[in-house]
């Protein structure tokens, strides 16, 4: 089917969450109609671009990118140019950089075209097992310990299968606080490396997988998931 590429407009743009052969054919083509192409880390989006064989004028856009910056790109649509936006892995704006620009463009009355493609969240949330009727999405936790139980609390009375994001060094530690906030029999969920090679979900209780990991933290990218607190 043949794609209409409307200039002055802002694509979101998913790139792959390890393995490449998920970049989906629309996407591939909105890099190449793109005038330039906003990103988290040059250095890591130019290999993909080289990858598909893909040159075009890259802006360094990242979670500590000024109003300036959004400023910037915000003039170049403007202008009439299509900016694509894309992050390091996954969907731009769920957990990464790129919704201060969304935001913006919208306000200016100017187009966002959203592509569909790799999430780490969806991806991890219908690989569980758990319900998927219903879940709530917490992102990346506080990191100070009192606001990451507040968040954590929040998330465990909505009743729902609970996703979130992790370094696998905190992982041991937040499993232990859904079981000590859930209940150690609540069912947890480990979703690592998705899509790469070593793609692995362990399952089992709050209780035992704290333990688990404990002993030895889980190796790569790590999605956390837990399902309704236990009946006490």
């Amino acid at each position: 089917m043949e794609q209409h590429w409307p200039t002055g407009t802002l694509y979101i743009v998913p790139t792959p969450l390890g393995n490449l052969a998920d970049m989906t054919l629309r996407s591939v083509e909105a890099l190449k109609q793109a005038d330039l192409i906003a990103c988290e880390d040059t250095r890591h989006s130019l290999r993909l671009l080289n990858y598909l064989g893909i040159s075009k004028p890259l802006w360094s856009y990242h979670a500590h990118s000024t109003d300036r910056k959004v400023g910037e790109l915000l003039r170049e649509l403007q202008l009439g140019k299509r900016v694509a936006i894309i992050s390091d892995a996954g969907t731009p704006g769920l957990s990464d950089p790129g919704t201060p620009l969304v935001q913006a463009v919208v306000k200016a009355g100017l187009t966002v075209i959203s592509l569909p493609g790799p999430c780490a969240a969806i991806t991890a949330l219908v690989g569980s097992g758990l319900p998927t009727d219903r879940f709530f999405f917490i992102g990346f936790l506080p990191r100070r310990p009192s606001r990451a139980k507040k968040a954590l609390q929040e998330a465990v009375q909505t009743g729902s299968t609970v996703v979130l994001y992790e370094s696998p060094y905190r992982a041991a530690e937040t499993i232990g606080l859904i079981a000590d906030l859930a209940g150690s029999n609540t069912p947890v969920v480990v979703a690592r490396e998705l899509t790469k090679i070593h793609e692995e979900f362990v399952r089992g209780t709050a209780g035992a997988l704290a333990v688990r990991y404990a002993e030895k933290a889980p190796l790569g990218e790590v999605v956390i998931l837990f399902g309704e607190k236990e009946n006490s």
